[in-house]
């Protein structure tokens, strides 16, 4: 399926330090910047314990189906960017690398269960919150609440009979 809207960002992520009896030190993305013509892997900056590198450039993809996390997303303070990092092939440069970014809170959670990529929220630049403010105002549509009945229960209404008619339950 291809995305309604796509807005390109690169990707800063830090390496710190820990002192973990496991690890030695953590990766986690730190935040996102408008596009930035830079080669994966530059640090950018460091000081005594951690260093931060620029991670590359992906693409937010917005999609009509999805304005409710949108709109759960914008109405945290503040709302935020899901960078989802992943282990790098090429560990020369960075042991992880930005595999996906998304602006759905329901989204980012499912890359968070059971494997070993780092998902962490970043605060949302005002020029992408603006953005997705505009997205889901055109696209999104309430949906109202329709509370399922149980099939089953359902038939045996119609049919005017309890499923275990000898059976008194306390």
């Amino acid at each position: 399926m291809s995305a309604d809207a796509v807005m390109p960002v690169s990707v800063v992520i830090e390496r710190r330090e820990t002192d973990n009896q496991w690890d030695d030190h953590l990766w986690r993305p730190i935040g996102v910047l408008p596009r930035a013509d830079l080669e994966p892997g530059k640090m950018l900056a460091e000081g005594e314990g951690w260093a931060q590198y620029y991670g590359g450039v992906l693409d937010i993809e917005l999609y009509r189906g999805e304005t409710d996390g949108y709109r759960t997303n914008l109405s945290q303070e503040p709302p935020l960017i899901y960078v989802v990092l992943r282990r790098s092939a090429d560990a020369e440069v960075l042991e992880f690398e930005p595999f996906m970014v998304t602006a759905c809170p329901y989204e980012a959670m499912s890359y968070s269960e059971g494997n070993d990529d780092v998902v962490e929220g970043v605060p949302m630049p005002p020029e992408v919150m603006e953005w997705l403010r505009e997205f889901v105002a055109v696209h999104h549509v309430d949906k109202p609440f329709v509370k399922r009945k149980n099939k089953r229960q359902k038939e045996e209404d119609e049919r005017g009979r309890h499923p275990h008619p000898g059976r008194v339950l306390s």
